[in-house]
């Protein structure tokens, strides 16, 4: 049986191959899409992708590269008929995301872990 998400399944596969991701998240948002001119007579289901991404593939990297490493993987996906219109990314270090993390439980008031530093 073919798959149902062919274009989200190529998605996921050259991105785990090439940046081995910590995290990866790949969200179809083509259905809020659909009205739109540009769409108009696409029969297809996968247009619009919000993916996030985080690997240390990134590192040293400014967002502009990461964004262009993405693209380039993505390049065949792009180009295609009824391939992907639209592709919003999101993409972090390992450390990013712990930092975006520790943020996150901050602003709720949770209780964040600091680095022990030990005394003689």
């Amino acid at each position: 049986m073919a798959s149902q998400t062919p274009m989200e399944d190529a998605m996921r596969s050259k991105i785990t191959t090439a940046l081995n991701p910590t995290t990866l998240e790949i969200h179809n948002d083509s259905h809020l899409h659909s009205h739109h001119k540009a769409m108009a007579g696409s029969t297809s289901q996968e247009t619009h992708f919000r993916v996030v991404i985080t690997s240390e593939a990134f590192k040293a990297k400014m967002q502009p590269a990461r964004h262009r490493m993405v693209y380039a993987l993505l390049k065949e996906e792009m180009a295609m008929e009824g391939g992907i219109h639209a592709l919003q990314l999101r993409t972090r270090t390992v450390e990013e995301e712990r930092r975006q993390a520790e943020k996150e439980r901050e602003e709720k008031g949770e209780p964040v872990a600091s680095a022990s530093v030990e005394t003689a």
